[in-house]
């Protein structure tokens, strides 16, 4: 490989795993304890397993075991000196706590932020703009409740759900809680006082609590989401729509929505109708900051699809649908695995000036996982690390007596 930047001393997986930190995961297991009675399998070892079967796509940790058999003579490149078995592998996800694994992934994700804005939002509110929304995955056991009604015929399946906020200007998650998928996704809104003053959060009707959304108001965080059909609310003033609004801005007005006990309680609220044109669409926001356009209102929301579209992405290159343990803890460390490994990736992309689909990027990481290929100069030019290559094979062979041999390397 001599000095050839197309190749590395080290396959691609080395080069994702760079952007964790070692002394961050020993500080977070000695938090948590989780080095307790580990003899050889330590928490690195299992976030380097786990990430490995993410990448890889691995359904069963018989496969994954397998696969790691297979690349035994590159596993020193990843600090592994040790191979798992397969009953070690099964009873770490069973005994180690997730939690371990939900902060290393905050960890990363702290450190590397700064990687992650995206230059292209020059919208200044847009850039303290959060966004809410949960994603549910089905399981095949009963583990933990599923939602909706149970089937005449047959069990119903368990489900798990992903409380997810992410930040428009970075979109990945910064916030992520599980539940099971029969909780009220209302009950999450609690977690948002995370937020800072002045930050703007927006969501679906499906987390309709008023009580919190006056304490957002008392806090200074604004909300942006849709009014519900059934909802009990009284109008106070309706304000002017500017000659050069949207034509889609129907109605602009102050409301008092009630609720608590005999419906009481209040809370001031502005109410915006829009009509959406190009899908023929009425919408009702509610927000309660009074300063922001209606058409800026409408926009914030919109942003909400950036949520949506990152759960496709999540479940389209890690689904979740082979589990390697039937109980909550190993469900949640494969969840948050299959977060820390599309963090990784997405840091990886933020790196690389070429446009690349993720799904294509994720397609070239997993076939080429321990291959000895710079990853980086591989991405920013693919064709001209191939005329590369040929250029230092027809130097290597220019004084050559058997010329012919000069192809002969590939």
């Amino acid at each position: 490989m001599g000095k050839s930047t197309n190749f590395s001393g080290q396959p691609i997986f080395n080069q994702l795993i760079k952007f964790i930190d070692k002394s961050e995961i020993r500080k977070i297991a000695k938090q948590h304890k989780a080095e307790r009675y580990v003899k050889k399998f330590s928490t690195y070892n299992h976030v380097i397993v786990m990430l490995f079967v993410a990448l890889e796509g691995f359904h069963s940790i018989r496969e994954a075991v397998l696969g790691l058999l297979a690349n035994s003579h590159k596993l020193s490149h990843l600090g592994l000196s040790y191979l798992v078995r397969r009953s070690t592998f099964s009873e770490a996800n069973q005994r180690r706590s997730s939690k371990v694994f939900g902060d290393i992934y905050m960890s990363v994700y702290r450190n590397h932020v700064s990687d992650l804005a995206d230059s292209r939002l020059s919208d200044a509110d847009l850039r303290r703009l959060y966004i809410m929304d949960s994603t549910t995955i089905s399981l095949f056991k009963d583990i933990l409740k599923g939602v909706g009604r149970n089937p005449k015929e047959g069990r119903k399946k368990g489900g798990i759900k992903a409380h997810t906020i992410i930040k428009a200007s970075e979109n990945v998650p910064c916030l992520i809680r599980f539940s099971e998928a029969v909780r009220h996704d209302h009950q999450f809104l609690k977690e948002v006082f995370i937020l800072v003053a002045g930050s703007i959060i927006t969501f679906d009707k499906g987390y309709v609590d008023y009580a919190q959304y006056e304490a957002f108001t008392k806090s200074l965080i604004w909300y942006v989401t849709r009014l519900k059909d059934n909802a009990i609310y009284q109008a106070r003033k309706e304000f002017d729509i500017p000659d050069d609004a949207h034509s889609g801005v129907l109605k602009d007005e102050e409301i008092i929505l009630y609720y608590g006990e005999k419906k009481k309680e209040e809370h001031r609220s502005r109410r915006i109708a829009y009509w959406d044109s190009e899908n023929e669409r009425l919408f009702e926001f509610i927000t309660n900051n009074f300063e922001f356009s209606a058409e800026k209102i409408a926009l914030i929301y919109k942003k909400r699809w950036q949520i949506e579209l990152l759960f496709k992405q999540l479940k389209q290159n890690f689904p979740l649908k082979y589990f390697l343990g039937d109980n909550e803890n190993a469900i949640e460390i494969q969840i948050w695995t299959a977060m820390l490994a599309n963090l990784l990736i997405t840091l990886v992309r933020s790196r690389v000036k070429r446009n690349w689909a993720f799904s294509n990027l994720v397609s070239i990481i997993r076939q080429q996982l321990m291959n000895y290929i710079n990853i980086y100069f591989f991405l920013e030019d693919p064709e001209g690390s191939w005329r590369e290559i040929i250029k230092e094979n027809k130097i290597k062979y220019q004084n050559s007596l058997f010329p012919e041999l000069e192809g002969a390397y590939f």
